[in-house]
Order: C-alpha cells, then sequence, then structure tokens
C-alpha cells in the first residue's frame, strides 16, 4: 500500500495536487482511497461530488471520505469525553457548555489520523491520498504521537499508582471524581492508535509531496517545512510548483510575473535537489471535477511513476556508535542539541523532537556533533 501526504501554506493548491493524484491512481486500476486532516473539508468540492462519513466513490476505483469527526470523536475518545463532561458538571457548568468545552482544539485532526489507521489496516486500499492541513497544523499534528509518546510512558505509570492511593481523597477535597481504570484504558487505546498511525506515515510506503507556488514567502515556508519533516522522521519525495505562468506570448504585466517566478523557480531547484521539482502551469480555468483533475495529474507527472515507493534512507538512521539524522537546508545556528537521561533533544529553528536513544546508545555519552551536508551526526563514546 501506498500512502502520499500533501501539505504546503494555505491558499497554495494542495488540495487539488492531492485530489489529482488520487484520480490518476484511480485511472491506472489502482484502487483508492483520498481523505483529509484539514477541517475546511474542500475535498468534496474539488471532485464536484458530496462527501460521506463512509468512503463512497467519486469516480471509478476512486473513493472520497470525509470524516464525521462527532461520530469518530464518540467511538475513539468516549470514555476520556464522557468523564471530563462529568468533571465539569460536577464543577458546576451547565450540560451544554461542559459538552462544548470537552471538544478539545485539534481533536477533529487527530481523529482524522485515527480513521486513516482504521481504512489502511483494513487492507482494502492500493493508495491512500492525504490532503493535509496547512503547514504549520501538518508539523504539529505529525510531531503528536511521538510526543504523546514520550510524556505517557513517563507519566501514565506514575499516574496509575497515584489514582489508585489519592483517588478517594481526590474526591473527598477537590470535590471531582478521579479517572477510573476504564478512562486511563481509553487513554492507552489513544496513544497506541497514534503511535500506529506515526509507524504508517514513517514506514517506507508512505512519503510527503511539498506544495508551494514560485513566490519568496512560500518558497521559504516550504524550505522551513522540508527541514521539520525531515526533523520529525517524514520522507519527502517531491515538490510541486503549482501556478506557474507560461512565458509564452506574455504581456508586460504577465511577463514581470514571468521574471519574478523564474527567479524563484531557481531557487527552489537549487534549494530541494534532489529532490524533483514537479510544476503546474497557471490554468485558463479551475480544475474542477474527475475529468479536470486527471488531465491536471497527467500533466503533472508525465512519464513518472507517482505511486513508485521511496527509494531513500529514512531521516533518522542509528548505528553502533552513531546517530545520523537528516536536516535538509537546517542553519547551523538554529540547530541545537542536548542530552537529557537516555533522551536526545534536537531543536531546528522552532521545533523540537525528543529521540529516545536506544539501550545500546543510551549508556553511552555525546562524543561529538556536526551538521554537514544537510545531515546531523551525533557520535557516542563509551
Amino acid at each position: 500500500m501506498r500512502v502520499l501526504l500533501f501539505t504546503g501554506k494555505g491558499g497554495v493548491g494542495k488540495t487539488t495536487a492531492a485530489a489529482a493524484t488520487a484520480t490518476l491512481a484511480a485511472q491506472r486500476g489502482l484502487k483508492t482511497l483520498v481523505v483529509s486532516t484539514d477541517t475546511a473539508h474542500s475535498l468534496a468540492d474539488a471532485l464536484d461530488t458530496t462527501g460521506h462519513a463512509e468512503p463512497a466513490e467519486a469516480a471509478p476505483g476512486l473513493y472520497l471520505q470525509q470524516i464525521d469527526t462527532q461520530r469518530s470523536l464518540e467511538e475513539h475518545w468516549g470514555e476520556l469525553q464522557d468523564y471530563a463532561r462529568g468533571v465539569f458538571t460536577e464543577l458546576g457548568l451547565d450540560e451544554i457548555t461542559a459538552e462544548e468545552i470537552t471538544v478539545l482544539p485539534g481533536a477533529e485532526e487527530v481523529i482524522a489520523l485515527l480513521e486513516l489507521r482504521e481504512q489502511a489496516r483494513t487492507g482494502r486500499w492500493d493508495v491512500i491520498v492525504i490532503d493535509c492541513a496547512p503547514t504549520a497544523e501538518t508539523l504539529r499534528l505529525l510531531a503528536l504521537p511521538e510526543a504523546l509518546d514520550w510524556h505517557v510512558n513517563r507519566l501514565l505509570p506514575i499516574g496509575r499508582r497515584l489514582m489508585r492511593l489519592v483517588g478517594p481523597m481526590v474526591r473527598r477535597v477537590a470535590k471531582v471524581t478521579a479517572p477510573e481504570e476504564p478512562v486511563i484504558s481509553a487513554g492507552e487505546r489513544l496513544h497506541r492508535g497514534l503511535l500506529e498511525v506515526r509507524e504508517l506515515l514513517t514506514g517506507p510506503g508512505a512519503s510527503v509531496r511539498l506544495v508551494l507556488t514560485p513566490e519568496s514567502v512560500v518558497v521559504a515556508e516550504a524550505r522551513r517545512t522540508l527541514t521539520s519533516l525531515s526533523l520529525y522522521g517524514y520522507r519527502v519525495d517531491a515538490v510541486i510548483a503549482n501556478r506557474v505562468f507560461p512565458s509564452e506570448g506574455a504581456d508586460p504585466w504577465r511577463a514581470g510575473w514571468v521574471e519574478a517566478q523564474a527567479k524563484q523557480l531557481q531557487t527552489v531547484h537549487e534549494s530541494f535537489a534532489p529532490l524533483p521539482v514537479l510544476t503546474v502551469p497557471y490554468l485558463p480555468a479551475e480544475p474542477v471535477g474527475p475529468g479536470a483533475l486527471a488531465a491536471l495529474g497527467h500533466s503533472l507527472y508525465g512519464s513518472r511513476d507517482p505511486f513508485a515507493r521511496h527509494s531513500g534512507e529514512p531521516p533518522l538512521r542509528i548505528t553502533a556508535d552513531e546517530l545520523i539524522l537528516e536536516l535538509p537546508l537546517a542553519d547551523r545556528s538554529e540547530v541545537d542539541l542536548a542530552r537529557k537521561g537516555d533522551d536526545l533533544i534536537v531543536t531546528a529553528g522552532s521545533y523540537r523532537r525528543v529521540i529516545a536513544l536506544p539501550a545500546a546508545l543510551a549508556r553511552r555519552t555525546v562524543s561529538g556533533a556536526a551538521l554537514s551536508d544537510g545531515h546531523l551526526r551525533v557520535t557516542f563514546e563509551i
């Protein structure tokens, strides 16, 4: 199974690129699911169809799923939500207000990831295409499973012991009900589910495609996004430059845009090499519907196989005495390294990753670190 994620700055056309790729996959005889983690739900509009909570055929071989967040929320977070609602009610909030408060910020995107895991488990699909939220939200979302794992592994055993000891006291002193075993178990299920999502999305069958327009602000964000995705262990296999003005027959106004875009495209090719940079011309009309999207897909990929597995090595590699982390385009001044117990903390710009070291390296001390050619190499000694 091939999993493709599309992300980029809001408004660059990532939904169109995702829908075009999914439509092309279906035309090539691959059973394809396209789904969105973006709450805007514009995939159905791009495909000129109606979204449904369960995968529904939008074109031959192409299925669209528009996730029913409330239903999935109750399925995955039921016990947690019921507990939180009960606590707020005990604190004096009315039932409607308590219900609204327990819909956590970002829950819709998290539920979309859990639903993706369920679909991958079915073995029904050859290709799953994910239209991600704009870049910042996507990075926070993709960082969540590992960050949650770090906290759960350290806090949950302590929390279980504490709840057995102080649960009755919490009820008497704080006047609220302490979480019981079903609530804690629900949290563990959520934790395991997100780890399975991460394993799926960082595996060899998954990769990210960055969508951008040839504008300086957009390109700058895309460069940072490539670094951040690699920091968190996600493979990027292509860059899609959208809305490129054709140079033929340009009037003076358009000629200015052609020249400005040409400079940015040169920067894109230089920055993202050796990744392929695929271009989409500025189309005379918005591509809506399977027919127009399929034509765009053919134009975008040409003779390439957009569904071939990513052949490169994973961004994070660990040997007997060295840890290698790909950080393409990272500025040395913005990269920081720290050691805390058995964890290695890597910061690149405004993003941070806590890497749990394997036992063989956890027993050793860091002897050196260097950032060269987009690779952070950390060496260890006994």
